[in-house]
């Protein structure tokens, strides 16, 4: 089989990429280690920068996104029992968020390559890149125990944090940063009106926690627990307590309880590799970078990433202009490390840190002060909330 790009990874970052180019005209062939099903069950990110919701609309893939997502224009920091609210459409020239889950976005875009016949490979398995600073890189991938070879002009990896592209580049050419937080986030979805139409980001002596929503309808709520907390532990009754005690009293009050149809605990880290190009190799996404939820910037994060590579693509197919794939991962990575200092910032201010002294302590709650004292600082808060220019 030959095609002009061969995408590793499913999810919705390799499907965009996959969809934008192929209305250009591009040959694309997505390889997916899951089924579709393992793919949609996830239970991800809800919140898309403006840049993002234009990028789906640019590939045909917006329509269902326009009509059911929600347009929101700020939210509310609790904090010392009481809501503060940031403007992010006031203090951001008049941008907004778009809260639409991954889990829909992804859909979206199945049935976008479904419509147009793209070439999407489920269940494949020992996916491999082979050759990949010659100028004929192809990728082996096993179905229905035959192996198939893929030649391609260029491989991407969207394939996440444990996919095989990141590890296809030599370790003494890999540098690696992370850095791990010690508490993870108790997620749990239910089906169940919010208990705010915007998001509610809560500072509390207990911990962090996160009123979130997937429509009017689905309520996402997170609380930080540590690193050692296992899920089985936390029943219904006791997530619904411990949010409680972490809200301030009126949102407590409002807010409706129902059993979860979903629960997990995330660990939180940051991690960054670079560079994001090896050879004909490029990275995209969670296979090159992770940031904590806090900020909203990992699934708009990966998708600065495709609007970078979908248009050095079409520079090089189109003029026969290389210079946009060259700078990728120098362009990239000055974005994602943008989005990393915010992801950090945020995660600072608002967690509860269990090692950390008491100056530390009064330095984060002057953080927060002086956040909701300055309009200056709302703006800075707001420029990367909404999205920096691609």
């Amino acid at each position: 089989m030959k095609v002009q790009v061969c995408i590793i990874g499913g999810g919705p970052s390799g499907l965009l990429l996959s969809q934008l180019l192929h209305l250009k005209g591009i040959d694309t062939i997505v390889l997916e280690k899951y089924s579709r099903d393992h793919v949609l069950a996830r239970i991800r990110a809800g919140v898309l920068e403006h840049g993002f919701a234009k990028l789906m609309r640019e590939a045909q893939c917006g329509e269902r996104m326009d009509r059911e997502g929600e347009i929101h224009n700020g939210f509310e920091i609790a904090h010392d029992g009481v809501l503060s609210h940031i403007d992010l459409h006031k203090h951001s020239g008049g941008n907004s968020v778009l809260v639409y889950g991954q889990t829909e976005l992804t859909r979206d875009l199945y049935e976008a390559r479904d419509r147009f016949g793209g070439k999407v490979v489920h269940n494949a398995e020992d996916v491999t890149p082979h050759e990949l600073t010659s100028d004929r890189p192809y990728v082996t991938y096993r179905s229905n125990g035959e192996t198939i070879r893929v030649d391609c002009d260029y491989v991407v990896g969207a394939d996440g944090f444990h996919g095989v592209s990141r590890k296809s580049i030599p370790k003494d050419v890999l540098r690696e940063y992370e850095k791990v937080y010690p508490f993870g986030w108790l997620g749990v979805l239910s089906r169940t009106k919010p208990v705010s139409p915007e998001l509610i980001y809560v500072k509390h002596e207990r911990g962090f926690a996160l009123c979130s929503l997937r429509s009017q309808v689905l309520s996402r709520y997170y609380i930080q627990v540590p690193l050692t907390d296992k899920v089985e532990a936390w029943g219904d009754d006791a997530f619904w307590a411990e949010l409680k005690r972490r809200l301030p009293d009126d949102v407590a009050g409002r807010l409706i309880t129902g059993p979860s149809i979903e629960k997990s605990i995330a660990p939180l880290r940051s991690f960054v590799a670079e560079p994001m190009s090896y050879g004909r190799l490029f990275l995209a996404g969670d296979a090159a970078h992770i940031v904590p939820p806090t900020g909203a910037r990992g699934l708009n994060s990966a998708a600065s990433d495709i609007y970078y590579l979908y248009h050095a693509m079409l520079a090089h197919y189109q003029r026969g202009d290389d210079s946009g794939l060259k700078g990728y991962s120098a362009k990239a990575l000055a974005r994602i490390w943008k989005a990393q200092r915010f992801s950090w910032w945020m995660t600072m201010m608002l967690h509860r840190f269990p090692d950390r002294i008491e100056y530390e302590d009064r330095l984060q709650q002057t953080e927060l002060d002086y956040l909701l004292s300055s309009e200056t600082a709302q703006r800075l808060l707001a420029e990367n909330y909404v999205g920096l220019p691609f």
